[in-house]
């Protein structure tokens, strides 16, 4: 099996581009070349059957918001996705540099990225092994995005790992009719750049398209050391007829990120908010004498999907979607032996640990030493989608499936040793291998009962099939061998009030298996279960929009946050058994004047444990609150036009406070922060050269807050803190031929 892949491998990296390009051209070119298209959809509405199975409607009964590549624009200086959508409703987002480049993240209603659904045109992102998303591997990835859609919830059926509160639905470029170029340029605060160019055939032969991306971004970080060194690309060709959608699509790059992930200590972050102890090197006597230059993560990750969508008629279309990433890399790291055993009292620094017998230097014996080594990850992840559209007056039926296989090999190698050590040639001190099969299929429908009712019923049955052998990071024999069958039911009803107004309610059941990192920190870890009551009320007219909703996720199992981190900076889970998440979501926007908007969302809950399971340091949990789960959450802009194509916008943002551990210690906060943005757009149309000339301009923390957007705890009483910047800036220019 092994041997066959490693073949596919090969073959899939060197020519599947090539071939989907070809494929794509060949059958432009059996096409008649008088054909004229007679599809009276615009070109943009064509991109949407490649996510028509993992998406909702406006007036479904699914929680959701939908982000367009404008409101995307305003704000994409070369932050990650998850700092562009920190003002949806229920968003928390962390920053390990604390500028919003490098490593970031996202929670959504207090739900952490493991349990967190994210697709790209339909194809699942998520890591299969740890459930959680990297987003830095998404380098610049919002200059490529059409549209977004975050479903708060469980949503709808989804490929890939479940959605267990939220899931994000990324639809890339859609297909331009005219040729188009921009290259774009930012600056910004701890030396942050970014450059960028597009480019787009626009329809050739009213047929074919090519269009792609080039993106370089670097940045200082805010925390010391925390610098980012990212690269990637965007290529795509399209062919459409009247009934016909082909696209090939080739993204990826590379990141180089030093790490930031310990955070900052509780003695500490009073003194020196961007002190970042990764690579520390100490003398004898314990005294810091430098840091480690190579102290980075090294990662690469390439892309690529093929999506065809055949409209038979008026009511009947297929959507067939074919994926292969391919994903290597390491993290580096020094580990000094006086800084492991005195100061993290690791038993890291252990010679044995690398599986080497101790040896004698000048007639001592030595046991541990300094050293350099690297973790590595080299992954391969194939994907088939398919799903039937039947669409008629009154029913809209989708049916599909999704297969997906993952190989991923963990390792890790010693590079470098203090001493003058025997260590055999291509010597791997722990290894391993994940194979992970996810097999899954949907129906789902929405039936219009009559002018004003509908209803929608969903249910998902997904087997998943995951093992992995091998010696884990602590050279004890590590092997998982796990077989899941789950089915997922969903239903709903939808009511049009009138033209202006709409209410709806739902109910889904949701499973999901743990993630590797919670196998290797439990020695028993079960899957689990979610239960989600959604009701809410949907009001919009010419100047007002108005949601409200209010939901009541029950979970069983519930795989939480214990606080604590692994020696890779992973967030640590264990199931807590029976808890809930309770609340109200608000959204409004308000149109006051022609040139002055209101824009306004809020989250009240509740999230707390219920019953009692082991966490830290012997500690019982009983009816606690979730840990990472603020009961307030609240964002606030103010939007306004003084002339044409200028807007300049304040926007305000308040988190309530939140713990870092589920056993109800109240010394475990973070503290609440609010936090003030300015906004300014500006685009103005030249008379020659230029199609238009756009800036952008941010000026983040505007009053300077001190705040630290998240953290975890050891036990013991020992915190760490990430704290992020203060007063900071980006600008940037875009020009359009």
């Amino acid at each position: 099996m092994t041997s066959f892949y490693s073949i596919i491998n090969i073959i899939v990296m060197k020519n599947l581009f090539l071939f989907l390009t070809l494929l794509v051209l060949s059958v432009s070119a059996n096409a008649q070349q008088n054909q004229k298209s007679q599809d009276s959809t615009k070109t943009e509405k064509l991109d949407e059957v490649l996510v028509n199975a993992v998406r909702v409607n406006a007036d479904s009964p699914i929680t959701h918001s939908n982000v367009s590549k404008e409101e995307l624009a305003k704000r994409n200086l070369g932050q990650d996705i998850p700092v562009l959508l920190n003002y949806l409703p229920s968003v928390v987002t962390t920053s390990d540099a604390g500028a919003g480049i490098g490593y970031t993240g996202i929670r959504i209603r207090g739900v952490s990225s493991e349990s967190t659904n994210i697709t790209i045109n339909g194809i699942p992102y998520n890591d299969a092994e740890s459930l959680g998303t990297f987003w830095v591997n998404l380098q610049d990835f919002s200059s490529s995005i059409e549209n977004l859609q975050v479903q708060r919830g469980v949503g709808t059926s989804t490929n890939g790992s479940g959605a267990f509160g939220a899931s994000v639905n990324i639809l890339t470029d859609a297909v331009s009719k005219e040729a188009s170029a921009s290259i774009s340029n930012s600056y910004g605060s701890f030396n942050s750049l970014r450059h960028n160019v597009k480019f787009s055939t626009g329809l050739l032969n009213d047929h074919i398209e090519l269009s792609g991306r080039l993106s370089k971004i670097t940045s200082d970080g805010f925390i010391d050391r925390a610098s980012s060194d990212l690269k990637s690309y965007f290529l795509q060709g399209t062919y459409k007829d009247d009934k016909r959608l082909i696209k090939a699509l080739a993204f990826g790059g590379q990141e180089v990120t030093y790490q930031a992930w310990y955070g900052v200590d509780v003695f500490t972050i009073d003194s020196d908010r961007t002190y970042n102890v990764a690579g520390t090197i100490m003398d004898d006597a314990g005294i810091i004498t430098g840091f480690y230059d190579d102290q980075v993560d090294n990662y690469k990750q390439d892309h690529y999907q093929l999506h065809w969508n055949e409209r038979f008629d008026n009511t009947l279309s297929l959507n067939i979607g074919l994926n292969y990433t391919n994903g290597r890399g390491f993290y580096e790291e020094y580990i000094d032996d006086y800084f492991y055993t005195n100061v993290f009292f690791s038993d890291d620094s252990q010679r044995s640990f690398i599986g080497l017998n101790p040896i004698t230097v000048e007639g001592n014996v030595v046991e541990s030493m300094d050293y350099a080594r690297r973790r590595w990850l080299d992954n391969n992840f194939y994907v088939a989608n398919a799903s039937l559209n039947y669409k008629n007056e009154n029913l809209d039926l989708v049916t599909g499936g999704s297969f997906s296989l993952y190989e991923g090999d963990h390792f890790g190698e010693v590079i470098w040793a203090q001493y003058a050590v025997s260590i055999p040639k291509d010597y791997r001190y722990y290894f391993g291998q994940g194979i992970k099969r996810d097999a899954s299929g949907f129906a789902k429908a929405t039936y219009q009962l009559n002018e004003k009712v509908s209803l929608y019923g969903d249910v998902q049955y997904r087997h998943v099939d995951y093992k992995t052998t091998g010696i884990d990071s602590k050279r004890n024999p590590f092997e998982i061998d796990e077989t899941y069958n789950f089915i997922n039911p969903k239903v709903g009803v939808s009511i049009n009030l009138n033209e202006q107004t709409n209410v709806y309610a739902s109910y889904a059941r949701a499973n999901r298996e743990p993630s590797r990192t919670d196998f290797e920190n439990s020695a028993e870890v079960n899957p689990e279960q979610l239960n989600d009551f959604e009701l809410g009320y949907r009001y919009a007219s010419k100047n007002i929009k108005f949601n409200a909703n209010a939901y009541l996720m029950y979970y069983n199992d519930q795989l939480v946050l214990t606080g604590a981190i692994d020696d890779v900076g992973a967030p640590i889970r264990a199931n807590a058994g029976e808890g809930y998440r309770a609340g109200f979501e608000l959204e409004a926007v308000i149109g006051v004047t022609d040139n002055f908007s209101v824009q306004s969302n809020a989250t009240i809950s509740r999230n707390r444990n219920l019953n009692k399971g082991q966490f830290l340091d012997g500690n019982k949990l009983g009816e606690t609150d979730i840990a990472y789960s603020p009961d307030v959450i609240t964002t606030s802009a103010l939007n306004y036009t003084p002339i044409k194509d200028l807007q300049l916008s304040l926007i305000g943002k308040y988190v309530g406070e939140q713990l870092m551990n589920n056993i109800g210690d109240k010394a475990s906060n973070l503290e609440a922060y609010s936090v003030v943005d300015f906004n300014l757009n500006y685009e103005f149309k030249p008379k020659a050269i230029f199609k238009s000339i756009l800036i952008n301009g941010m000026l983040n923390n505007v009053l300077g807050e001190e705040y630290n957007a998240n953290g975890f705890d050891y036990g013991g009483g020992f915190y760490v803190y990430y704290p992020q910047a203060r007063t900071n800036f980006l600008v940037g220019v875009t020009l359009k031929f």
